[in-house]
């Protein structure tokens, strides 16, 4: 099971939680070049240990477990995965 960034994050891209992933799995980073063309943080599902030290990171509560995304939001847990190329 991985962490999924949802909606609250868009336009936000508060890079708090990048900063506490101890395995680099949040893309972009704020030094990528693909920074500002993205409206939203996404977390790999496949580089994800489960620790969940980006969720109280989050200023807009954004990060949820994969088992507990919000169903307003479900379709997030695809664009996460989509955005690193992995099949859910």
């Amino acid at each position: 099971m991985a962490f999924i960034i949802c909606e609250p994050c868009i336009g936000t891209k508060d890079t708090a939680c990048v900063d506490a992933c101890p395995v680099d799995c949040i893309h972009p980073r704020s030094d990528e070049d693909n920074f500002d063309d993205e409206q939203q943080l996404f977390i790999d599902p496949e580089e994800c240990i489960d620790c969940g030290a980006c969720v109280p990171e989050c200023p807009v509560e954004a990060i949820f477990p994969e088992d507990e995304v919000p169903d307003q939001w479900h379709d997030y847990i695809e664009i996460n995965y989509k955005w690193f190329g992995r099949e859910m």
